[in-house]
């Protein structure tokens, strides 16, 4: 039996960075700690993606409500930001129709909360055919079995659960990549 390994080897030119609900009034509601390590995982990974010139997508659930993307993911939100009420993201018609444009099979998921919207749009993701990759120290929900369960139950259903640092090598392929050694400090700055 042959695996098919397309689906866990990311390209950054099949790629796309989706940032689901980073928002200024569900942020207090995390665990400080679980919640700072998310954010600086996730902003890592938006300011790698444009310096491998992978598209971004930024999603805010009911903004009036629960506000906008913290200021700290700012740089995600340059091509603007999707407004939704589903909390899939797949249940949003401008979502499918912004990533369909982009003609890319792969997202690289990160936000909030685990269990949640991130899980719904994985689930969406999937249906529509994309290969997923859920990164697991860029997700978090406010309780630690809420995420377990989340990040469990997407695995079984077909996405990819990986670490940010495990995207980011997969992404550059090779230490001559031209921008190894900034990927890099992002990474050693992490830390």
């Amino acid at each position: 039996m042959s695996i098919d390994l397309d689906k866990f080897c990311l390209d950054k030119d099949k790629a796309v960075l989706l940032v689901i609900d980073v928002q200024a009034k569900l942020t207090p509601a995390m665990p400080h700690k679980v919640y700072e390590r998310m954010r600086a995982t996730t902003a890592m990974l938006v300011e790698a993606a444009h310096l491998l010139d992978i598209p971004v997508i930024t999603t805010e659930q009911y903004p009036q409500g629960i506000g906008h993307t913290v200021p700290e993911l700012a740089a995600a939100c340059k091509a603007g930001v999707i407004e939704k009420t589903s909390f899939g993201c797949c249940g949003e018609p401008t979502f499918l129709a912004a990533l369909g444009k982009l003609g890319r099979c792969q997202v690289i998921v990160t936000g909030m909360e685990a269990h949640v919207c991130v899980y719904q749009t994985v689930l969406g993701l999937l249906g529509a055919g994309y290969h997923v990759h859920l990164v697991r120290d860029a997700i978090c929900s406010r309780h630690k079995e809420d995420f377990r369960a989340g990040t469990k139950n997407a695995a079984k259903a077909g996405a990819l659960v990986i670490t940010a640092e495990m995207a980011l090598f997969q992404l550059l392929k090779d230490s001559r990549h031209e921008q190894f050694r900034a990927i890099s400090k992002l990474i050693k700055a992490r830390d």
